[in-house]
């Protein structure tokens, strides 16, 4: 027992290493000597249960956190008997708890509630909860608020997560190919499962508990039917097992022909009874191993996928079918809205809400249809998907992307907080005014019982975990805007920045400015002015707005930019594809007057001629080429700010970001030399004074190949 103690004591002791990342935000670094002594006053005792799985998950992190930030650890305590005592657990794990009767109503099962109360005469800081996943949680937000500096005294924070389903979804492949992943390959070594198990599976959870994210999506939605045979089940099901202390429940991407493929069936029509039967034996048989298994996530008639669309049924009879199977569990179905029709479209932006809007109200209680956060698919900047309240009978879960497929990749600075937040706060007017697509998620708008957040992960096994490490923040921000869709993208980059790099303010006041603009700066030398899909073909990586051909043309650039000698953009107004009329009045009146439209989603809704005038008083041509070199301007200051901060951020890291920021220069240039280039040859019009001239010819930019980019 004795050398069983010691072990526990030595697992939650900071290991001395170079900072390469890895710890993320809980580095749990020293802090100076005399804030240490000041919080020390605070935390002079722990006083938490480890009955359980979960309990002792929040021990260790608490001993493990404090040790390191505070210099030395608690005195682990049955009460609290001196000043300073830290008492976390439920009414239920706690005598403590139980005796001071606090108001834990409200919180649900994840919720908790941190306080300063006084115990026998002891200051003491109360973490409580009405189950041990909350007062986990509860745990990290202590630690988060001795992480960024902030006062101990007369606490008083009661928090509960506004989405039920928080969620990592990982495009990761068997063969551990990560699809539209920049970190390396997948975390999961399939191969070495179950029976060994990483030990940065259990950091991985760790980090995801420590944002409230409480289920991950373990493969890819281009789903292989093997991961439901038997053999793979057996491997999730120990990841299940490493995750489930940390709250986190473990979904599946479920290929639609799997019946077909693995279950020896001649169909996969979900309105076949053998079928069904096939399906409701699976999910049996996958609650054996995994008895908290949290449901399928689904892509079906989408980009070749097999679906119900093939037997002539609709996206509600194969939702509904798989429902059916695991509702008896309390499961869920995650069926995604990113569709192609068979036919060629007039406008690809329409698809979604054409053939979902007419199935509203025709899914199951256990079906949350998953939405993009905007109609063609994870761009730079997109306006708000249109479906977002347009099916007030159906609960609409938002999907955002992680991963920057869009947004060069790994090594582009690309803050995608204020994404996020345009998102969230955009008004769908379909309840009056302030309906926002936030209390869509939220459910508040429509009273959705079942609500939900995903975002595409950029996990991988590089040692930093998303590529770069600017790449973490934006893990990050998608958690904490999980759980709470109403959080602002800046004061989460102040916090993100100074739990993974310092609290002095001369270092968290740059960083922090380089990030809220760094999503802007990408827009404008990549997308500017509501273009958009003007990517390398497949790959996506650089410019290619001259891409054509091809199996369908919404596959290319030209189809969605549009350029001529006339003008560029893509006419969704009513005299164009009336996109617009897919959005409630309000929203289609301002979205199609040219006059009216913010000038970011100009090309998106308009065919505009080459010498219209933009706010800005330049003409149109003009002002694109701004914006270009106002992109590329942005970064080498982002490259400015970081030098300057030489010697106040550890070498290792100081030095990969800088040659990141330097790749990041060297292609949006490339981005801004090659596009004007290409657009040139439409407009027709000269550079404006003191704009320079591309460095290459417009075949030079069009002959780059790069068949072997990362992702693809």
């Amino acid at each position: 027992m004795a050398m069983v103690a010691l072990f526990a004591t030595l697992s939650v002791v900071p290991v001395a290493h170079a900072e390469d990342g890895y710890d993320l935000w809980l580095r749990y670094r020293p802090l100076p000597a005399d804030s240490a002594t000041a919080y020390r006053a605070n935390v002079s005792q722990l006083v938490v249960a480890d009955a359980t799985p979960t309990q002792a998950a929040t021990r260790a992190e608490l001993l493990r956190g404090l040790t390191g930030l505070l210099g030395s650890a608690p005195t682990v305590a049955n009460e609290a008997s001196a000043d300073g005592a830290v008492i976390v657990g439920t009414p239920a794990s706690s005598p403590l708890i139980a005796g001071l009767r606090l108001k834990l109503r409200g919180l649900g099962r994840e919720g908790y509630l941190i306080r300063s109360v006084t115990v026998d005469g002891h200051r003491a800081t109360v973490i409580a909860a009405n189950e041990d996943v909350g007062a986990l949680y509860g745990a990290f937000h202590f630690l988060r608020l001795i992480q960024t500096a902030q006062p101990l005294a007369a606490l008083d924070l009661r928090e509960a997560p506004h989405v039920q389903l928080r969620v990592l979804n990982h495009w990761d492949n068997l063969d551990r190919h990560v699809e539209r992943g920049y970190a390396g390959e997948s975390i999961w070594d399939w191969h070495k499962l179950p029976d060994y198990l990483d030990p940065r599976y259990t950091d991985y959870a760790r980090a995801n508990a420590s944002l409230g994210i409480n289920g991950t999506v373990l493969n890819n939605v281009n789903a292989n039917a093997l991961s439901l045979t038997p053999m793979y089940l057996e491997k999730a099901a120990a990841l299940a097992g490493v995750f489930r202390p940390y709250g986190i429940r473990v979904y599946l991407s479920a290929r639609f022909s799997a019946p077909i493929e693995i279950g020896g069936l001649k169909t996969a029509d979900p309105l076949d009874p053998q079928v069904q039967r096939w399906w409701r034996d699976k999910a049996d048989e996958i609650y054996k191993v995994i008895p908290d298994f949290g449901g399928f996530l689904v892509k079906a008639n989408s980009e070749g996928q097999p679906g119900p669309q093939d037997y002539g049924r609709s996206h509600a009879d194969g939702a509904n079918m798989l429902a059916d199977a695991v509702k008896p569990h309390g499961g869920v179905v995650m069926w995604r809205a990113f569709v192609y029709s068979h036919e060629e479209p007039d406008d690809r932006a329409k698809q979604a809400y054409s053939e979902f809007v007419p199935l509203d109200g025709k899914f199951r209680d256990n079906v949350i249809v998953q939405v993009k956060n905007g109609a063609i698919d994870f761009q730079p900047r997109e306006p708000f998907h249109p479906l977002f309240g347009a099916m007030p009978k159906t609960p609409l879960m938002m999907e955002f992307q992680i991963t920057k497929e869009y947004l060069g990749f790994a090594t582009h600075l690309a803050y995608l907080g204020p994404m996020y937040e345009e998102t969230l706060e955009a008004d769908t007017h379909r309840r009056g005014k302030g309906s926002t697509v936030a209390k869509v998620v939220d459910g508040s708008l429509h009273k959705y019982a079942l609500t939900g957040m995903a975002g595409a992960a950029n996990i991988g096994s590089d040692r930093n975990w998303s590529g770069s490490q600017f790449d973490q923040a934006n893990w990050y921000v998608f958690g904490r805007m999980a759980w709470d869709p109403s959080l602002k993208a800046r004061p989460i980059a102040e916090e993100w920045t100074r739990m993974t790099f310092s609290n002095d303010a001369d270092v968290v006041k740059p960083i922090v400015e380089m990030m809220m603009g760094s999503r802007e700066a990408v827009v404008d030398y990549m997308t500017p002015l509501g273009l958009h899909h003007l990517m390398g073909n497949g790959h996506h990586y650089g410019p290619g707005p001259w891409v054509s051909g091809g199996p369908r043309a919404d596959w290319t650039s030209v189809y969605y930019h549009r350029a001529n000698r006339d003008g560029i953009g893509f006419d969704r107004s009513a005299s164009g594809s009336n996109a617009v009329a897919q959005y409630a009045p309000p929203v289609a009146r301002e979205f199609g007057d040219l006059k009216r439209v913010p000038e970011k989603y100009l090309l998106w809704f308009h065919h505009v001629p080459w010498d219209y005038r933009t706010q800005s008083g330049r003409t149109l041509w003009d002002e694109l080429v701004y914006r270009y070199g106002h992109g590329v301007d942005s970064v080498k200051q982002m490259e400015q700010a970081w030098s300057a901060l030489d010697g106040r951020i550890d070498a290792e890291r100081h030095a990969e970001v800088a040659t990141f920021l330097s790749i990041q220069q060297k292609e949006a240039q490339w981005w801004r030399d090659a596009s004007i280039a290409y657009f040139q040859t439409f407009s027709q019009r000269p550079l404006p004074a003191g704009a320079a001239p591309p460095a290459h010819s417009l075949e030079y930019y069009e002959a780059l190949s790069f068949p072997f980019a990362p992702g693809h």
